[in-house]
């Protein structure tokens, strides 16, 4: 694809249902031939930066494509081979699906060689083959040593068996055979998978005169369709798909394992850089801590607890920290769980692979796979090793479970989604085999069974003990309740275990237990009546709250909660913290504002037609205004 990513190319592509799509990567020493190889293979020069074309080297990442079959298209993704350019390589190794590793006949295994090996090894790349390049310049005496010395370094790994073939760029011997291992090696790799939710790691940013800006990249799950809304990770903004191309030509939609390139409206390319993810709008959550595998190569020195490192997955690099548990140091060769923490954000899901590299001097110690990706602390003794390994398990009701237990209040279908990754269809049934608790939501919510049980029990007791300690209450108010339980609890899930509980009774704000009512005693009954009576025959010149409660007849406790019940029965209506009246007089105010309606009046005209003083006018005004009987505009108020 060159720099233009194909929108100067105006023909559609067809439909490609059948079509498999494979990404192929290189690998191996500088000036081994990789780009020559793909060139010869394909007719595209991956070199597509002029320092490339006057220093004869590769520098960043080249692509190219091969239709190799009539139902089967490779992308190419040509990397360098320079050890300064290693970062460059990660940025476009971490979506291939297969590796050809390159080896010179005349040079065989060099430093990148095995770097390169490493690299692809650690990010479980789950196919390969070996090309000799440059055999027109050996004898086979040579070309069999080499043969040897790659055999050695591959043994015990994913390339142990790989098909070995022998090239020659310049004069096409071998190419004919190579495509053929070609085409097997890659039918016998799965492909990306197309049905799951749209991931593109973005790893060239550019202008393309009359259409804006243009990204490229590897789609390593989902589609992505045209006018489609994408959230760029961890910026956070929309953006619209304004153009699709595969392979220089255009297309309403791209699948997985198609290299891609998107015009992307309202952004210019500053807005953007390698290393961000578009992805679906609001499914993710770009994070900054991961907790993983960890795996060292024999090669490294000694990692330390706490030790910097450079952190690259996708086409991102990141400063991290590595934070090993319960253990000072990783040796050479080892695997231990450990937590990264990483200075920037970055969209990263559990199963992705990364690579780890020493901070200085830069080069490749190990990589891992993320496991979990929620920020957690451990007490002191808890077995972090079997937590993770339930995570990194093959039981996926285990997973669930686990992670829905380990919430305070469960986990809805789109945390547990944005937590794994996994699809919803995917998910599915976990939960019931995991024996979870679904609630009758909207949207599913699972809690665990024995959690629920309990938690409606303690509900139950609650309400009880709210009984004992106020008989004169009908029961207790629902945000009472819901603290009472626990104070960040979701209004639905008390609901849910409101409407799961026979042993309670809801009655719109109120919870009780089904035979509780409230009984007074003579004195209460009396001292109610007391209540409710200096506050009627006061009018709208109320006397003060602690007043009436003192002569109430009873011990203040029980008179507040008489006032409260008056208040619950709206026999009386508190209007500020320090005023409350009987609803008789504020009925006749009601009365005599829609006698006047719609008229305009001030503060003095409502003192003359209440007869109150300051005192009262202006804390009844602003009730009135706060219950939509009168408007205030400026110095005066219109009657509604």
């Amino acid at each position: 694809m060159d720099r233009s990513g194909g929108f100067l190319n105006r023909t559609l592509t067809p439909p490609e249902s059948a079509m498999k799509h494979i990404i192929a990567g290189t690998a191996g020493h500088i000036d081994h031939g990789k780009t020559a190889l793909v060139k010869a293979l394909t007719g595209i020069d991956a070199d597509r930066l002029a320092e490339e074309k006057r220093r004869g080297i590769t520098i960043d990442l080249g692509f190219a494509h091969l239709q190799l079959t009539p139902d089967l298209r490779l992308g190419f993704v040509d990397v360098p081979g320079h050890e300064r350019f290693v970062k460059n390589m990660l940025a476009g190794v971490g979506g291939i699906d297969l590796v050809m590793l390159v080896v010179a006949a005349d040079e065989s295994v060099k430093p990148q060689t095995r770097e390169h090996f490493e690299i692809c090894r650690l990010l479980e790349i789950p196919r390969g083959l070996i090309v000799l390049t440059k055999s027109d310049l050996v004898d086979e005496e040579l070309l069999d040593l080499s043969r040897m010395e790659v055999a050695e370094l591959v043994a015990g790994s994913f390339l142990e068996g790989a098909p070995v073939v022998a090239v020659s760029s310049t004069t096409g011997k071998g190419l004919d055979e190579l495509r053929r291992e070609l085409a097997r090696v890659a039918a016998a790799v799965p492909e990306k998978n197309s049905a799951g939710y749209f991931r593109l790691p973005i790893d060239r940013v550019f202008t393309v005169k009359g259409f804006g800006t243009v990204v490229t990249g590897t789609l390593i799950s989902g589609a992505v369709e045209k006018e489609q809304e994408t959230e760029v990770y961890p910026a956070g903004r929309l953006l619209r798909v304004r153009g699709l191309e595969v392979h220089g030509a255009k297309t309403e939609r791209a699948v997985a394992g198609q290299r891609t390139a998107l015009n992307l409206a309202d952004i210019e390319p500053a807005g953007l850089a390698r290393g961000d993810v578009l992805s679906e709008p609001g499914r993710f959550h770009a994070v900054r801590h991961i907790e993983c595998r960890l795996e060292l190569l024999p090669s490294a020195k000694p990692l330390k607890h706490r030790a910097p490192v450079h952190f690259h997955a996708g086409t991102a690099e990141i400063e991290a920290a590595v934070r090993l548990f319960g253990a000072a140091t990783l040796r050479p060769g080892e695997t231990a769980y450990a937590r990264l923490i990483l200075r920037e954000a970055a969209l990263l899901l559990p199963g992705d692979r990364f690579i780890i590299r020493m901070f200085s001097p830069v080069v490749t110690i190990g990589g891992g796979v993320v496991i979990d990706i929620g920020e957690r602390r451990y007490a002191r003794g808890f077995d972090v090793a079997h937590r993770l390994g339930v995570l990194a398990g093959p039981d996926r009701a285990a997973r669930i479970a686990l992670l829905v237990r380990e919430a305070a209040f469960g986990m809805g279908m789109a945390d547990l989604v944005a937590r794994t990754g996994m699809a919803a269809s995917a998910i599915d049934r976990a939960p019931a085999e995991a024996g979870l608790v679904e609630l009758p939501l909207a949207s599913p919510w699972f809690v665990d069974r024995a959690w629920f049980q309990a938690a409606c029990d303690r509900l139950q007791k609650t309400v009880r003990a709210f009984h004992h300690q106020h008989p004169l209450l009908a029961g207790v108010a629902r945000p009472e309740l819901r603290a009472s339980l626990a104070q960040d609890m979701p209004p639905f899930l008390l609901d849910a275990l409101l409407a799961a509980s026979k042993d309670v009774v809801a009655e719109g704000e109120i919870v009780r237990l089904p035979g509780h009512a409230v009984v007074m005693r003579e004195d209460e009954e009396h001292a109610r009546q007391a209540i409710e009576r200096a506050f009627e025959q006061a009018g709208l010149a109320v006397p003060a709250v602690p007043e009436v409660l003192a002569q109430a007849g009873v011990e203040a406790a029980r008179a507040r909660t008489l006032l409260e019940i008056l208040l619950r029965e709206k026999r009386l209506v508190r209007i500020s913290q320090d005023l409350v009246f009987h609803h008789s007089p504020m009925e006749k105010l009601r009365s005599l504002l829609a006698q006047r309606r719609p008229a305009r009046f001030s503060v003095p005209d409502f003192k003359l037609w209440t007869g109150i003083s300051r005192k009262y006018a202006i804390p009844l005004l602003e009730y009135l205004d706060r219950t939509h009987v009168t408007r205030r505009e400026g110095d005066q108020r219109v009657i509604l």
